[in-house]
C-alpha cells in the first residue's frame, strides 16, 4: 500500500477516534466538528432498520436529544480499523436504566470519512 493511501486510512481512524472521544464526553459541538454539513447518521433504533437523519442540523438535534435522555451513555472501543475512505468501529455501548442499573449493548459502526469529516455514521447492535 503507497504511503499516501495509508496516510488517508489513518487519518480517518484518527477522526473516528476523536469523534468517540467527544461523544464520551457528551460533547456535541466537539462530535459535529468532526461531522460534514452533509452528514448523514443511521441510527440503531427502531429496530429493525433504524431511523436516518439527514443534514448537521437534524443530527446535532438527535445527539442533543440523546444525552439529555441518557446521561451516562459510554462507548468503549473494542476494535477499529479502515479501508479506504471507509472506518469500522466495534463497539459496547453502556447506560444506566430508570432504575440505576448499568446495561450494555454491543455493536458496529460504519463510517465514510471525506475530505477530512465524517459524511456517514450507520449504527448497528446486537439483540
Amino acid at each position: 500500500m503507497s504511503p499516501i493511501r495509508m496516510e488517508k486510512i489513518e487519518s480517518a481512524i484518527r477522526i473516528v477516534l476523536e469523534f468517540n472521544e467527544a461523544f464520551n464526553r457528551h460533547d456535541v459541538a466537539g462530535m459535529m466538528r468532526l461531522m460534514s454539513d452533509d452528514c448523514v447518521f443511521e441510527n440503531t433504533d427502531p429496530a429493525p432498520d433504524g431511523t436516518v437523519y439527514s443534514g448537521k442540523k437534524a443530527v446535532t438535534q438527535f445527539w442533543q436529544d440523546f444525552f439529555r435522555e441518557s446521561p451516562h451513555a459510554h462507548i468503549e472501543i473494542e476494535e477499529v480499523f479502515g479501508f479506504g475512505k471507509r472506518c469500522i468501529m466495534r463497539w459496547k455501548y453502556t447506560w444506566k436504566d430508570a432504575d440505576g442499573k448499568t446495561r450494555h449493548v454491543r455493536g458496529v459502526d460504519v463510517f465514510q470519512v471525506k475530505e477530512g469529516l465524517i459524511s456517514e455514521k450507520f449504527s448497528y447492535v446486537k439483540g
